[in-house]
């Protein structure tokens, strides 16, 4: 039987439709933002791809302030070149190395109560400036499932046709970040795609790392948010990746998910068997949630390469493990935009 690092490394290696994509892009690709949660597996899925694909000469670059030293570092051991940058400083941004190909990642959510404007900085007034500074590159910037309206489950979630009704700052400065993008974009030429994301997942955080925490140490699973959307982190990496062949002017909208519309309570109850325990819940049920239909994406790239339960195994395992988490919370649960 493997181990879960062995099983969780398989999961993360780059398929063959993403390294034949890869060799189709033409140039270097930098990631602005690339320390994040889903930044740096994001670079080092790219750097493995290129070099299957062998293109070793083109360069994967990522930038970031680097507030840990160690992220920098192991990045650089992979193969990806590093820039430590500060993105609101102009001199900085304007000193960066061009590149046909972008991923923007930088963003602000969790602390956005009572640091508002520095939210807005981020999410508004910096997508701006980077813009100007890659008016001549492709884009793919990352935004979020949280500018749609709440639905009902069975709904089938909101496709990219149904129009933003953000709820609170956070959600209200996302959508600000993708009209500041699109009008650069008209203004300049620019092809773009908005990567609508809701919620990744990877062994160390996200929803379902924090339902089956829940689970296993026996505390009650929050029930206001009854159904969600997940996708595995690695996929959704690749898609934004595919994705650079996929930008147009005007941008393009694209919704990242997985397939199922997932009920909390299911989840709780399958982690229970994973774990031999009785899931414990609190609250019910509300009639809507924050859902995202994903199926464009679906034309665009296929399904994703981990299924829902081959993602909830590789959690389940990496807990009984009791190996590192990241401990950032998704607060998914959040109904009044409140982050």
């Amino acid at each position: 039987m493997e181990t879960i690092d062995i099983a969780y490394q398989k999961a993360l290696a780059p398929s063959p439709r993403l390294i034949a994509d890869m060799a189709r892009l033409e140039g270097d690709l930098i990631i602005l933002g690339v320390a994040g949660k889903m930044g740096p597996d994001l670079a080092r899925l790219a750097r493995r791809a290129l070099d299957a694909a062998g293109q070793t000469d083109r360069k994967v670059i990522g930038v970031s302030r680097f507030s840990d030293p160690e992220t920098k570092a192991a990045l650089e051991r992979e193969g990806v070149t590093t820039i430590a940058a500060d993105l609101l400083d102009d001199a900085a941004l304007a000193a960066l190395p061009a590149a046909p190909n972008v991923i923007y990642m930088a963003g602000h959510k969790f602390g956005t109560s009572g640091n508002e404007s520095f939210t807005w900085a981020m999410n508004t007034y910096l997508p701006g400036r980077v813009a100007d500074r890659y008016k001549d590159s492709r884009i793919v910037v990352f935004s979020s499932g949280n500018i749609y309206p709440f639905l009902a489950a069975a709904s089938g979630g909101a496709c990219e046709k149904v129009s933003p009704e953000p709820i609170g700052e956070y959600a209200q400065s996302c959508l600000g970040r993708e009209r500041i993008f699109e009008y650069h974009a008209l203004k300049n030429k620019t092809p773009m795609v908005m990567y609508r994301l809701n919620y990744a997942n990877d062994v160390s955080y996200g929803v379902l790392v924090e339902i089956a925490r829940s689970v296993r140490e026996e505390r009650p699973v929050n029930l206001a948010m009854g159904n969600v959307n997940v996708i595995w982190q690695g996929d959704a990496n690749e898609y934004a990746l595919r994705s650079l062949l996929h930008t147009t002017c005007p941008p393009r909208l694209l919704n990242i998910t997985g397939p199922e519309t997932a009920s909390v309570r299911w989840l709780a109850n399958e982690f229970g068997q994973l774990f031999g325990k009785t899931p414990l819940f609190e609250g019910e049920e509300q009639p809507t949630a924050l859902l995202n239909n994903a199926a464009e994406s679906f034309r665009l790239f296929g399904y994703p390469n981990v299924s829902l339960k081959e993602m909830m195994a590789l959690i389940a395992e990496w807990l009984k493990a009791d190996k590192p988490l990241l401990n950032k919370p998704t607060h998914f649960q959040e109904r009044k935009g409140k982050f």
